[in-house]
């Protein structure tokens, strides 16, 4: 979304991860390739290149008013905030992807990010204590930044409802095994009564000669 510089002081940033069905796509680097090395000379024109592109942001920030200045100030402030929140989105330990990021663009030209979002794979495990190690790493993950937004603190919620249903249903696994356990112990000593016999006495018979 495109907004005015102008329009800036009255533009709310909402911080978002969203949740999805699907897998997330792992991409690798590739082996194969291999960093190209760079000449002493071509190392020196970029660094001219480089000295030159910050006199040029210099004599441009130069140009602005001190409103204007004030803006870009805070653009850039936003911008790095921005970025730090969804870093940590996504060191956080869930599987998540890319981040994407809205940008303005300021009064020196430049694009700036305003706010961001993290895809975060939350699913469930093939037992419940995956379900449950998979439900605190999005936990984890949307809670990561220093300053958690409304929309992070639901979906920290939305996964600790998932843990504890995986853990109404351990539960109710091991009442089944404990009742199991009983039911087979009670057969068992039904058994062992069952095929418990008294051994007859013997007749005495008296022999005389």
């Amino acid at each position: 979304m495109q907004i005015n510089s102008n329009s800036f002081y009255d533009t709310s940033i909402n911080y978002s991860i969203k949740l999805n069905d699907k897998e997330e796509l792992v991409f690798e680097d590739d082996k194969l390739r291999t960093p190209e090395k760079k000449t002493e000379s071509e190392k020196l024109q970029a660094k001219e290149e480089e000295e030159k592109a910050k006199e040029n942001e210099k004599s441009s920030l130069n140009k602005l008013s001190t409103e204007e200045k004030q803006i870009v100030s805070e653009l850039q402030a936003r911008d790095s905030e921005v970025r730090a929140h969804e870093a940590a989105h996504q060191s956080g330990g869930a599987s998540t992807g890319a981040a994407s990021y809205t940008y303005q663009k300021g009064p020196d030209g430049k694009m700036y990010a305003i706010g961001g979002e993290v895809p975060i794979s939350m699913k469930s495990g093939s037992t419940p204590q995956e379900t449950i190690a998979n439900a605190q790493a999005v936990i984890a993950s949307a809670l990561a930044p220093a300053d958690p937004s409304g929309q992070d603190q639901a979906v920290a919620a939305s996964a600790m409802m998932m843990i504890t249903k995986a853990q109404q249903q351990l539960a109710q696994e091991n009442q089944k095994k404990l009742e199991g356990e009983a039911v087979y112990k009670n057969e068992a000593n039904a058994g062992n009564n069952s095929n418990t016999s008294e051994t007859p006495a013997l007749e005495q018979i008296d022999i005389s000669a």
